[in-house]
């Protein structure tokens, strides 16, 4: 792998911070299709470059989700105590989802992946609204959502984003708290996650070089470095944009990239 890969990977991971810090996601709607389609063009194992792209994901997410948690903290932007009744249900989900995503073959875990992220573009581009009556659930509904959240996350690799903003502010939770709790929430996903696909990884014998389990380090590197600086810059964006248009935007971008990210898997 030459320098020019490795800039591609910083470019990748600027840009997911921001979106990550913007919208509350991990960036894996992003991540994914992107690197798939590079470890395609890097003759990574045909086999496994959907898990890979995944795996690399996930670990990228941890410190991009460190970064843009502490900057809607900083803006008293994150719900506490739902973070805390939902991580549990988010770790368990979260790990178990990487076991089903191993055992899944590349094309029919990227055909889920490309229908799930036009579930979500479809989704922020109606934007439906709340009833006003509607509040959040208790301690164990929550869990029993996190264990949905985390095992979704798992096989899309997403750090809750796009079903915890939509989750909470379902529940009449501001748009702002809601970003920045999900931001909170995408730590956990993406730690357990990480941990998952490196475990399922661990016993596959023809990765490439620099991979540990499923996860490409040089990549994860990158990405993250870029990530951690830009993250903070997407959360003060955050409350100061339009976020209803710059949703539509971003819909259309996530069913592009998965498209190209079908067509990749679906020519190898």
């Amino acid at each position: 792998m030459d320098f020019l890969w490795l800039f591609w990977f910083l470019l990748l991971g600027g840009i997911t911070g921001i979106f990550a810090g913007l919208f509350g996601i991990g960036g894996g709607g992003i991540m994914v299709p992107v690197l798939t389609f590079i470890f395609a063009k890097l003759a990574f194992p045909a086999e496994h470059i959907v898990h890979m792209a995944l795996a690399t994901s996930m670990a990228a997410i941890v410190p991009t989700a460190i970064a843009s948690l502490r900057a809607h903290h900083n803006r008293d932007a994150v719900l506490w105590n739902v973070v805390l009744k939902i991580t549990p249900g988010i770790l368990l989900g979260t790990f178990a989802g990487t076991f089903l995503a191993t055992y899944l073959a590349a094309k029919p875990l990227a055909i889920f992946f490309s229908c799930f992220m036009a579930i979500v573009a479809l989704q922020m581009v109606i934007d439906r609204k709340a009833k006003p009556s509607r509040q959040l659930p208790g301690a164990l509904a929550l869990t029993g959502v996190g264990s949905g959240i985390g095992g979704i996350s798992a096989l899309v690799a997403i750090g809750g984003g796009t079903l915890t903003v939509p989750f909470l502010t379902w529940c009449n939770v501001a748009l702002p708290v809601a970003i920045g709790t999900s931001a909170a929430v995408g730590l956990p996903i993406a730690f357990s996650g990480a941990v998952g696909y490196l475990i399922n990884g661990w016993s596959i014998e023809n990765l490439p070089v620099h991979s540990l389990g499923f996860i490409y380090w040089p990549a994860v590197i990158a990405m993250a470095t870029a990530s951690f600086f830009t993250a903070p810059l997407g959360a003060k964006l955050a409350h100061s944009l339009p976020l209803a248009l710059l949703k539509k935007l971003f819909a259309i971008l996530l069913m592009s990239l998965s498209l190209q990210m079908l067509l990749t898997v679906l020519s190898h």
